[in-house]
């Protein structure tokens, strides 16, 4: 996946229907941290910009949980 920068507009969304996280992809990648196992599991990432996956032909607006979590796991690295 291409670098996502920190303060890129970006969505927060869930599949069990709570209301949207509308915020930076700081923010974001922030508050699926926190969330519980089930709550990653149903997480999703709407970005304002697609970015390039490897092994795809086309770009994509739409971050899964694996991909959110490389996010999150960013963020602490960097401290």
């Amino acid at each position: 996946m291409s670098p996502i920068p920190w303060d890129q507009p970006a969505t927060l969304i869930d599949l069990d229907g709570k209301a949207p996280l509308i915020a930076t992809v700081r923010d974001c990648a922030t508050h699926f941290a926190m969330f519980k196992p089930f709550a990653k599991e149903q997480a999703r990432v709407l970005l304002t910009q697609p970015v390039h996956r490897e092994g795809r032909k086309t770009r994509t607006w739409l971050l899964e949980p694996a991909e959110i979590e490389q996010l999150a796991q960013r963020l602490k690295d960097e401290g």
